[in-house]
């Protein structure tokens, strides 16, 4: 059966505090609409909804929504990142990464650029073969500025919470509109042109060598993978449990970005007139911006 997909620029969308206080969408990778795995990755590209795999070089991968999760926590999925090609060494330019990117519309509140900024808190459970240090960050797209976190994965093959806080940013406000604002960033690999410098752990004009410094390479080896589940970032200095959104809930937050549809999807209507034919397509829910239709037959 033939399957199409609408699909919205992938940017994020969040409410105000205390309800969706978490600006993640899709932070306990349920929503899949594309489908529950991908392989032979060389380009970016999105499997589990709002989640950017971001890659230039660095090996082969398989994407996958995974029921390995920490166990009593309340998550019944995870992404896993499957490394099927190595490359143990990167080429200066190369990068990998899994990102989500935001609405400044749905920003303001943080008030940043003022002398009021809020922090940020970022916090989620990690599970990855390689031991090593390291590297979220927060990137604002409009400001071209930048601020990074290390962290380290202690042991192999566990779950592990992490909880990184970036200070508030008084310079850059954030454009009250639909567009691209800021990125948050978690790194697995980095090749010298955002790795060679000095870590930034304070807001700045973005320099590319210093985003990732000390990221270990996760390309390194088939051995490699790596699991992410729990994926908050709220406004503050403190990580709150995480919040869990009801299914129907989650995914048309999801669908404001991507909508899949089969041939008997009932936004779809045909039509007949003589010689003219036509088909109407109803999304279920409103676009971030005009959608563009893909053929996925």
């Amino acid at each position: 059966m033939a399957i199409d997909k609408i699909e919205s620029a992938g940017l994020a969308t969040n409410t105000n505090q205390p309800n969706f206080r978490n600006i993640i969408i899709n932070g306990d990778m349920s929503a899949a609409q594309r489908g529950t795995s991908q392989a032979s990755i060389t380009s970016s590209q999105y499997l589990l909804d709002r989640h950017y795999f971001n890659i230039s070089g660095l090996g082969t991968w398989t994407m996958s929504q995974s029921t390995d999760v920490p166990t009593g926590q309340g998550f019944a999925s995870s992404i896993k990142l499957d490394c099927t090609t190595a490359d143990a060494s990167p080429a200066a330019s190369d990068y990998l990464m899994l990102q989500q990117r935001f609405e400044g519309q749905n920003l303001q509140y943080l008030k940043k650029g003022t002398s009021s900024a809020e922090s940020l808190t970022l916090s989620f459970w990690i599970k990855s073969t390689k031991t090593g240090t390291y590297i979220a960050d927060l990137y604002d797209f409009d400001n071209t500025r930048q601020i990074s976190k290390s962290y380290t994965v202690s042991a192999t093959d566990t779950w592990e919470k992490k909880i990184l806080t970036f200070a508030g940013d008084t310079s850059g406000a954030l454009d009250n509109n639909n567009a691209r604002s800021l990125d948050v960033d978690l790194f697995f690999g980095a090749g010298s042109d955002r790795s060679s410098g000095t870590l930034n752990t304070s807001w700045g004009s973005n320099v590319q060598a210093n985003r990732a410094v000390g990221q270990v390479n996760l390309a390194d080896s088939t051995s490699n993978e790596v699991y992410i589940t729990g994926l908050q970032l709220e406004a503050g200095t403190l990580a709150s449990d995480f919040e869990f959104l009801p299914v129907d809930v989650n995914l048309r937050r999801c669908q404001r970005y991507f909508e899949q549809m089969t041939a008997d999807y009932p936004g779809l209507s045909a039509s007949n007139k003589g010689t003219y034919s036509g088909t109407s397509v109803y999304f279920k829910v409103i676009k971030r911006a005009t959608p563009t239709m893909s053929d996925v037959t």
